[in-house]
């Protein structure tokens, strides 16, 4: 980190030409966020990839993650989705039409797997070699912390979000869109 704090009034330099802003967040990680002009692609999180970050920031925070030294396997992050969310809603999900059989299960599951695998690519968290099954979370998890802090309003701070573009107003029901980034490939195997 300390390469970032040393060199920010550079890097703000530099990605302002791309129409894009560098921000340090209170919590000690940086992130960029994207003007309506800018030439970086941008890319939307569905409701389960938020879900599942924000899970990741819950587990980041847990005694548990101190007795496995930060490692987590994908059954520990599904079991926590599991408890702290509805499962109905998860299915849904899915499938609109979820019955909750085990195929909807699986299914969910799959999904939960997809996501992590969306935020790896984005550097929130760290496979352990090639098992895929096994990860470390990094700090930039809080992202998803970030959005409402002690004391504030949550419909305002949904407001400021929108406003400041970091996130947007969803007209319809969100629809995962799994399949074509699934088929995209990766960009090298991290440890």
């Amino acid at each position: 980190m300390p390469f970032w704090m040393d060199f920010q009034e550079y890097l703000e330099e530099f990605y302002a030409r791309y129409n894009v802003e560098l921000i340090r967040a209170p919590e000690g990680f940086f992130y960029l966020r994207p003007r309506s002009t800018t030439l970086i692609p941008r890319s939307v999180l569905s409701e389960l990839d938020m879900m599942v970050g924000k899970i990741l920031c819950y587990l980041y925070l847990s005694p548990e993650r101190l007795a496995n030294e930060g490692i987590f396997t994908q059954q520990e992050l599904y079991d926590e989705l599991l408890t702290l969310a509805d499962e109905a809603k998860l299915l849904k999900l899915v499938n609109n039409r979820s019955t909750g059989s085990d195929v909807d299960r699986q299914k969910l599951q799959e999904k939960v797997r997809s996501s992590l695998n969306r935020l790896r690519r984005l550097g929130m968290v760290w496979f352990m070699g090639h098992d895929s099954s096994k990860f470390r979370i990094t700090e930039s998890v809080f992202r998803f912390g970030a959005d409402v802090r002690a004391g504030d309003d949550p419909r305002e701070a949904q407001r400021r979000l929108i406003r400041d573009g970091e996130a947007m107003p969803i007209e319809n029901h969100l629809q995962l869109n799994d399949e074509t980034e699934e088929n995209q490939p990766d960009s090298g195997e991290e440890e």
